[in-house]
């Protein structure tokens, strides 16, 4: 059974009970990361996940909330002792930093590392990840700098989740979301790059989701306001996402 949980929700400032807005999917052959927030480690073996059963990690895009945990959870899982091989997915300038990134901790010196693969997503719409009971695929959303949101389709069972990611109105918010069961929309704000609970609200309705999930809102916003100010656009479910939060099929 297919699993997406919310680990962390907020916007780039955390709390003690609201980490940076990063995900996993777990199926009977895949186990991903989405982004990786401040301290993904704790936060997925508080989840009841063990991170050492990663197998793939996706980065949305290369801004220090959705990466900044990215060097400390490869470090933790190689000094436990790691073998197995990871990969990581993210965009053509995401990976360039990445890398750029890991050699200031000079990890090719780590004795005994486990391999790390990359994988380029390209810059359209573009199937990332696909096994027996899912199908997981991206396409640029309209950031400050290049970001991809994601789908998830299943194969066996008919399901959709689609995750916005940290994007302003756009095409590819739509192509997400198109007849969705569930659509994840950034709620940041009205700010250059970002939306607004309405603006959610709005791509939610004209995709005619079944529900709808307002995630990487600020910490201060009062939940029942963001609510009601996506219920002016959409008349479906709506609910605030929270650390922890899972969906199946």
């Amino acid at each position: 059974m297919p699993v997406l949980t919310i680990i962390g929700s907020s916007n780039a400032i955390p709390t003690q009970n609201r980490d940076t807005t990063y995900l996993t999917l777990q199926t009977k052959e895949k186990f991903v990361l989405i982004d990786c927030g401040t301290n993904a480690f704790v936060r997925l073996v508080h989840s009841g996940m063990s991170p050492d059963q990663l197998t793939d990690i996706i980065v949305t895009h290369f801004h220090p909330d959705h990466v900044v945990g990215l060097p400390l959870l490869l470090m933790d899982l190689w000094l436990l002792g790691r073998k197995e091989p990871l990969v990581i997915h993210g965009l053509a300038e995401s990976i360039t930093r990445i890398k750029k990134m890991m050699s200031l901790f000079g990890w090719e010196k780590w004795p005994d590392f486990f391999e790390v693969s990359f994988r380029v997503i390209p810059a359209d719409k573009s199937v990332i990840l696909s096994d027996s009971s899912v199908k997981l695929w991206s396409t640029p959303v309209k950031h400050l700098i290049p970001t991809i949101g994601l789908r998830v389709d299943g194969q066996i069972q008919p399901f959709s989740i689609a995750y916005t990611c940290d994007t302003e109105p756009c095409q590819g918010v739509e192509d997400l979301a198109l007849g969705a069961d569930i659509l994840i929309h950034e709620s940041a704000g009205n700010a250059k790059g970002h939306s607004t609970a309405a603006q959610a609200g709005e791509a939610a309705a004209r995709a005619e989701v079944d529900k709808l999930v307002l995630i990487h809102y600020p910490n201060h916003t009062e939940e029942s306001l963001l609510i009601d100010e996506a219920a002016v656009k959409y008349s479906g479910e709506i609910i605030a996402a929270i650390d922890g939060m899972s969906f199946s099929w």
